[in-house]
């Protein structure tokens, strides 16, 4: 199948496909992803989250749109900062987004914070209509980075800001040693303790890069060693997709 036009080569089908099973993975773990962010990131994610939501702010924008919004965690940080803030958030997974909106009412800010589902490949909202773009921890999972930034410079208005939250392998020895080790040893071992099977993760999540190996953690200690296996068969076929590819003239 050929790419679509103005692509970074992965065909519509691949994309497609993707968020399809993107969004049944996180509504299979959506009642217990919140509690899984905690535990994974040993409860360093919502600082993170409250460092993106300053940086955001420091430009004092009136309107945000949260793009893989998730269960809303970064628009009711925003809005608990800024209770004059408008956030639209915007996610795949209809599951998640029911978790988000049951938070906004037990929290009152439902009134400053919209959820809609939607994709980050085509963003339902109009060109350029709020002062800033968020994303955090939601750039890994799609499946065509170029289209999905094109889409956040479309709805942005003129000096609008783009922010993007996301773990990075550290390139400090110091640093990235603990970190492989955390990663690559103790989290299987959490998640087999958890669904049962130790030895799962590495056997599923052979030759996959650390960010979709931590998606796929995310299933196991949800207790769906299945769809891991499946959702790390089309992570491959993706990737083989997009190394084969050729762009669009």
């Amino acid at each position: 199948m050929a790419p679509v036009a103005g692509t970074t080569g992965v065909p519509s089908l691949v994309r497609t496909r993707a968020a399809d099973r993107i969004g049944a993975m996180f509504d299979g773990i959506a009642r217990r992803y919140d509690v899984l962010n905690r535990l994974l990131s040993l409860q360093r994610d919502q600082r993170w989250r409250r460092l993106a939501a300053q940086l955001v702010l420091a430009a004092h924008p009136r309107t945000v749109l949260d793009v893989a919004t998730g269960t809303a965690d970064l628009p009711l940080m925003l809005t608990a900062f800024d209770p004059r803030l408008r956030v639209t958030g915007i996610d795949i997974a209809a599951e998640m987004l029911a978790r988000g909106r049951l938070k906004l009412r037990r929290r009152g800010a439902d009134a400053q914070v919209a959820l809609r589902q939607g994709n980050a490949l085509d963003l339902p909202v109009a060109a350029a209509s709020v002062d800033a773009v968020t994303i955090a921890f939601g750039i890994r999972n799609v499946a065509d980075h170029e289209t999905a930034l094109r889409e956040m410079h479309r709805v942005l208005r003129p000096a609008g800001s783009v922010t993007i939250l996301e773990f990075a392998l550290p390139r400090h020895p110091l640093v990235r040693a603990p970190y492989l080790l955390y990663f690559r040893r103790l989290l299987p071992v959490i998640g087999g303790l958890i669904s049962g099977n130790v030895r799962l993760l590495d056997g599923v999540a052979a030759g996959l890069p650390e960010h979709e190996r931590w998606e796929l953690q995310r299933l196991l200690l949800a207790r769906d060693p299945r769809r891991a296996r499946s959702v790390a068969a089309h992570l491959r076929a993706a990737a083989a997709q997009r190394v084969g590819a050729v762009p669009a003239a």
